[in-house]
């Protein structure tokens, strides 16, 4: 492979890049036979200018590429036949009744993207699906995610407590300024509950250290009489259990999700805040009955980093976006409502890393650097196979239950 491309985002509100200058300059330098192209963009994080400076070629055609790479979903009619592409498909996780298909770029038809892929016998690998053998993955947008979602919903703890908030994430444009302003502000009494203990759970435990507020131990957190503000991490082993009483195992847990079921309704009561950081299958058990909230009465907000729509949030309904990161729901109806003062707020912006492009593109593409493209250009040790869902017009083995999606 001697040419690779970077696409000019299809979504409008994606200003994030697999890689950034410093990455082409490193790669050219490694690999001095390859040529990079970028098709021009005027919304991308670093400028055209930037990327030509450090030895890229702008050019809007990407025909004569070996091997494409983008960040989030293409368009269907973007997509050049034949051609080997890696971006975040949002696929993978789709089953044949349709559940998890909301995931992603809004309004895009996966079942349209898949079949044209198909059609054009397009090799296409996922991002998401780039892991050892353990199945950790081996890159993502994860820390970001979790740092700019806690960042949100804290700031939308503010607004509902009728508070001055911060400024916006993306008006910020800086992970040390998001830091400098988190500093300035108290949360009062708040209890605060983050699940997972993955990557992008370590972003927000991340942040809420530097916010200030004080960590207790799961089991001392319904007890807490907090004269200032607590959070507690209910990691997976926590927050879920084996229906039969079977010891928490991580490995059974993602081989069997369907078999565990969650015990986050006992800490629910004593929340004002829940933000959900933990990785999910479909299969999974959602993590509580939407139809309890109006017993919660104390939880004020849930900040939804996970946003899987109909997913392990029941309260997720919708995903929102980077301008209008809010929204409020009736605790009785479930229904969404103006903002008002019993209303259950609701933070689930699917793009959170595209807050803070540079930051979370240069960490990103330091991955792909070392952990994806050396495994191209020179020889896999199966990462890549087992993360190729398309090839030759078919679906991958492991993939071929997306077949019973497609044709659904």
């Amino acid at each position: 492979m001697e040419k690779i491309g970077i696409i000019n985002e299809s979504r409008p509100d994606e200003c994030r890049a697999p890689l950034v200058p410093m990455h082409i300059k490193k790669l050219l330098s490694h690999y001095p036979k390859l040529k990079i192209i970028i098709q021009p963009s005027k919304k991308r994080c670093h400028t055209d200018s930037e990327y030509e400076k450090c030895g890229a070629e702008i050019n809007d055609k990407l025909n004569e590429c070996d091997l494409i790479l983008g960040v989030k979903e293409i368009k269907p009619n973007l997509l050049i036949p034949f051609k080997k592409y890696i971006f975040f498909s949002h696929t993978t996780k789709i089953q044949s009744d349709n559940s998890a298909s909301a995931q992603g770029t809004p309004g895009m038809d996966k079942k349209e993207l898949l079949i044209e892929i198909l059609k054009k016998k397009i090799t296409l690998i996922d991002y998401e699906n780039i892991r050892d053998k353990l199945r950790r993955r081996y890159l993502g947008f994860g820390r970001f995610a979790g740092i700019v979602g806690c960042y949100n919903s804290l700031n939308l703890y503010l607004k509902v407590t009728n508070q001055e908030t911060m400024p916006r994430a993306y008006e910020l444009n800086s992970y040390d300024e998001l830091k400098y302003n988190i500093k300035k502000k108290n949360f009062q009494k708040a209890k605060i509950i983050i699940t997972g203990d993955g990557r992008v759970a370590k972003g927000a435990l991340e942040f809420l250290k530097v916010a200030n507020i004080n960590e207790i131990q799961p089991n001392k957190f319904n007890k807490s009489n907090n004269l200032q503000a607590i959070f507690c991490n209910l990691p997976t082993s926590i927050y879920v259990r084996h229906k039969e009483g079977i010891s928490f195992n991580l490995q059974n847990f993602i081989k069997f999700p369907e078999k565990y079921s969650s015990t986050l309704e006992n800490f629910l009561p004593y929340a004002s805040m829940l933000i959900s950081s933990h990785y999910w299958d479909p299969k999974s058990p959602k993590l509580f009955n939407k139809k309890n909230i109006i017993n919660y009465n104390q939880l004020k907000v849930i900040g939804d980093i996970t946003c899987d729509v109909n997913g392990s949030i029941p309260t997720t309904i919708r995903s929102s976006t980077i301008k209008e990161p809010y929204y409020f729901l009736n605790r009785k109806t479930n229904k969404e409502v103006k903002n008002n003062i019993k209303a259950l707020a609701i933070m689930a912006v699917d793009n959170l890393p595209s807050e803070l492009p540079k930051d979370s593109s240069k960490e990103f593409g330091d991955g792909i650097v070392s952990e994806v493209l050396p495994f191209f250009l020179e020889s896999d040790d199966g990462r890549i196979s087992r993360a190729t869902v398309t090839s030759n017009g078919k679906f991958c083995t492991d993939y071929k239950y997306l077949n019973n999606y497609i044709n659904f």
